[in-house]
């Protein structure tokens, strides 16, 4: 009999594993999906989110043998909206981890959630330098490039000096103002001119007056003449490239987009600028398979903020494969100082302020017949080392 007990608990233990290992492992992803022109951007985190995952447990969804869940919320693009859902995340579905969000404005909220709840906040793909700066924490973790790559790369692809006169064209909330900000810190020391700044509400779709102001600052200076465009969600591109400004010699700069704003880049054969991705510019064996894989499932090349959302799920799946355990605090360790791979290479978090530190790319706009949107043609890559990335949080506080 005592045989016979023993046999069933031993068929037990192998049939019904411990809770702890049937359980999934849970994260939720937060993003706007309506209510904003940025939907497209949280879509696409999405789309690279689920394959980042796939690609990181070869397409077993499972660490450790545990199922990922993903708990997908809709933020709307709403502050409040965002930190009562990533409350829920924390409280009553119990996320391990939260993922979010697309407006820097909206993943702002969230870091005081996080650290109420003293759970793990991967912040994609949001971009502004505040979200690892003195209003976060130590619970935040940044996969998303910042402002200052932008700008640090941005400026850099013009090559400023005393010769040059910028003004700038920006959005006026978190992204666009950071960003303004950083640009203005990376041409410190360089001799360069900021004449202006524009700050246009988030939908505009007017910018008559602005492209006025912006031409008079920069109509009667000596040297080379720019217009740097900093805007997410609208297109600033069409007004500017048809607004006559070659005859005052003025040049436009902006940064990378997703492929059905590249349309519009069309218009401006031979610009200069950086870009934070483009599927033909890193040469990886994860985007090889990100860009076939993505062709075959949809028929279109993986988009800007595709290779981020993958990037995130990639760092996730790292971290909970070290960490010994999953509570927050080896998380935490774990994920200080850690690299992993994603579409564009190897990233790294810096321990100081958990941003992940990663390469730019310096592109010049090529017209190609066949290709409906303007291509980004690789100048040169910009690897982090060649950024001064200010530090944001100190990991002490």
């Amino acid at each position: 009999m005592k045989k016979w007990f023993a046999a069933l608990a031993l068929s037990c233990a192998v049939i019904m594993p411990a809770g702890a290992q049937e359980d999934p492992v849970k994260i939720a992803l937060l993003h706007g999906l309506s209510g904003s022109p940025l939907e497209a951007y949280s879509k696409q985190t999405q789309t690279g989110f689920e394959m980042g995952l796939e690609y990181a447990t070869d397409g077993t969804m499972e660490v450790k043998g545990r199922k990922i869940e993903i708990i997908k919320k809709d933020t709307q693009f709403k502050p409040d909206v965002a930190r009562a859902l990533l409350a829920e995340a924390y409280g009553d579905d119990d996320a391990l981890i939260a993922v979010g969000d697309t407006s820097s404005g909206v993943a702002m909220a969230l870091l005081p959630v996080a650290a109420e709840y003293e759970r793990i906040l991967v912040v994609e793909p949001a971009v502004a330098d505040g979200l690892t700066g003195a209003d976060s924490n130590r619970y935040v973790f940044k996969t998303s490039r910042n402002s200052s790559m932008d700008m640090q790369a941005q400026a850099l692809a013009l090559q400023p000096d005393e010769d040059l006169y910028v003004a700038t064209l920006a959005q006026d909330y978190a992204f666009g103002r950071d960003g303004v900000a950083a640009f203005k810190a990376a041409l410190e020391g360089t001799g360069a001119n900021l004449v202006a700044e524009e700050y246009v509400p988030q939908q505009t779709t007017d910018f008559t007056a602005t492209i006025e102001r912006l031409t008079a600052a920069l109509r009667d200076q000596p040297g080379r003449k720019v217009i740097m465009i900093y805007v997410a969600g609208i297109d600033a591109m069409t007004p500017l490239a048809s607004a006559g400004l070659d005859r005052y010699d003025i040049e436009l700069s902006t940064g990378g987009n997703i492929l059905p704003a590249l349309v519009s880049y069309k218009q401006v054969p031979g610009m200069e600028g950086a870009i934070y991705y483009y599927y033909e510019l890193p040469e990886n064996p994860v985007n090889d398979w990100l860009v076939e894989q993505h062709m075959e499932r949809f028929n279109t090349p993986p988009d800007f903020f595709t290779a981020g959302g993958m990037a995130s799920a990639m760092a996730i799946v790292k971290a909970l494969e070290t960490a010994e355990d999953w509570d927050t605090e080896t998380l935490i360790s774990t994920m200080e100082g850690m690299s992993f791979d994603t579409p564009k290479g190897e990233m790294t978090f810096r321990p100081e302020d958990h941003q992940a530190l990663q390469s730019m790319y310096h592109f010049k706009i090529k017209v190609e017949d066949g290709v409906e949107w303007a291509v980004p043609e690789l100048v040169r890559e910009i690897p982090a080392s060649d950024m001064d990335i200010p530090v944001g949080r100190n990991n002490q506080e």
